[in-house]
């Protein structure tokens, strides 16, 4: 484990930057929604409360349980995190008369709070709030104000919890990293050694401990967040991993090609999915921008959900293969030669059973690479080549098998086009065994 700042979402279109200046202080963050709080261990050394697009004047406003949290914990409660903590400890909180949106600068900086340290007078700060603090509860001491808002910052007696009224998190707050650095590193006493390579490594490790052998099933949009999502899984689970790309014809001209060819390019497992028309038909006449979101999600959900199945239908229905491969079906010396020519044998045998609707009916099936060779005539020429045999069972656990009895017009067919079609295989025979005496495999 590590040491973490878990920020907690309130919907604000923040929240992301919030984590990210917290990591560039080399400080690792989780965000999780204000109503799912995780279990709180000693490894949290801080939580972040964001903004929100909401009120806290509203009926259902959003409330969190910070019971495990205050005063236990720092807290550093942003706009409606601050808004939140001062009516809810019995505070006033109404409508500003004066919309509280863009540039301001700090007109009292306290300079003793451990939040506002080296912070300068006249300090630019971004606001984007509707409501504001008029009364603060008895603990609470103002720390910072600007001309127009009193209760810029505040602490909280007794407790390591603050909020401000600003945005510490984005650009146009000039001081904004050194208060976030006063919060994280001096109050919440974060050492500051974490960093982003550490982190894929434990990521990777946690992803191998955590799937194991399962088969994973991932929707790429094309966007950096689900791509740095899909490298990770692949680097930790390689071709369990089965990714999606949907194109919802609303992409840039040839972006759907190009966005395939880079994630194969980075040795995805990826399937594209054209459902163009599944998008534009239902955005038709549409030009609400929420109708159109909703109308955009909903497809895309529905078209995931229907490849996915189709893929778990794949996996669920595929047959065992052993894992030293075609090793144990190659008998005698493994030559590259020997393996292609099974790979094109086998590729035949199975690829027959698919378009015969035969595949589904047995357990496993497959062909092995005899160590021995048998006398033909093929045309007018005696040849000496390669026997190869084919195996089919029907069980239900592998435990016990028995061949399985496929029309003797498929096994026809099957072994003419091998014969012809596959160089140095002059007999196929079938293998008639169960299990037991006999094992699945030949090896």
């Amino acid at each position: 484990m590590q040491e973490t700042i878990l920020i907690l979402d309130f919907g604000s279109q923040y929240t992301q930057l919030i984590a990210r200046r917290v990591r560039e202080l080399n400080v690792y963050c989780e965000i999780h929604p204000y109503n799912k709080i995780p279990e709180i261990t000693d490894w949290i050394k801080g939580v972040i409360l964001s903004g929100s697009p909401y009120s806290v004047r509203e009926k259902n406003a959003l409330i969190p349980d910070l019971s495990k949290i205050r005063p236990k914990i720092p807290v550093l409660a942003v706009c409606y995190g601050a808004q939140y903590l001062a009516q809810h400890d019995g505070g006033e909180v109404k409508a500003s008369n004066n919309r509280e949106y863009g540039r301001a600068n700090l007109s009292f900086i306290d300079r003793s709070s451990n939040l506002m340290k080296g912070m300068s007078d006249g300090s630019q700060v971004w606001m984007s709030h509707g409501d504001t603090i008029l009364n603060t509860p008895s603990t609470f001491k103002i720390v910072a104000s600007t001309s127009d808002v009193e209760v810029a910052g505040f602490s909280i007696k007794d407790e390591k919890t603050y909020g401000i009224q600003f945005h510490p998190e984005v650009y146009h707050t000039t001081e904004g990293a050194v208060l976030l650095r006063n919060f994280v590193i001096g109050i919440c006493g974060c050492a500051g050694s974490w960093t982003p390579e550490s982190f894929i490594e434990t990521t990777v490790k946690w992803l191998q401990e955590k799937i194991g052998d399962d088969q994973v099933v991932l929707g790429l949009s094309g966007g950096v967040d689900s791509t740095v999502a899909g490298v990770l899984l692949h680097r930790a689970i390689g071709k369990n991993l089965h990714c999606i790309f949907v194109n919802n014809g609303l992409l840039r001209k040839n972006e759907f090609e190009k966005v395939l060819h880079s994630y194969r390019h980075m040795h995805l497992n990826v399937k594209g999915v054209d459902a163009s028309d599944l998008f534009l038909d239902a955005l038709e006449g549409v030009a609400d921008p929420e109708k159109k979101r909703k109308i955009i999600g909903k497809i895309f959900i529905d078209v995931f959900e229907a490849e996915a199945k189709k893929i778990r239908n794949i996996l669920i229905g595929r047959h065992p293969f052993p894992g030293p491969g075609l090793a144990v079906r190659i008998l005698g010396e493994i030559t590259r030669e020997r393996v292609k020519l099974l790979q094109e044998v086998d590729d035949i045998f199975i690829g027959s059973l698919h378009n015969t609707g035969l595949y589904d009916t047995v357990w496993q099936a497959f062909s092995v690479l005899l160590p021995i060779r048998s006398v033909g005539v093929m045309g007018d020429e005696r040849t000496y080549e390669n026997v190869v045999s084919l195996r089919a069972v029907t069980s239900t656990d592998g435990m016990t098998a028995d061949w399985a009895q496929l029309p003797y017009d498929v096994l026809a067919r099957i072994s003419n086009e091998i014969i012809n079609k596959v160089r140095g295989v002059n007999r196929v025979v079938y293998d008639i065994s169960s299990k037991p005496p006999a094992t699945i495999e030949w090896e």
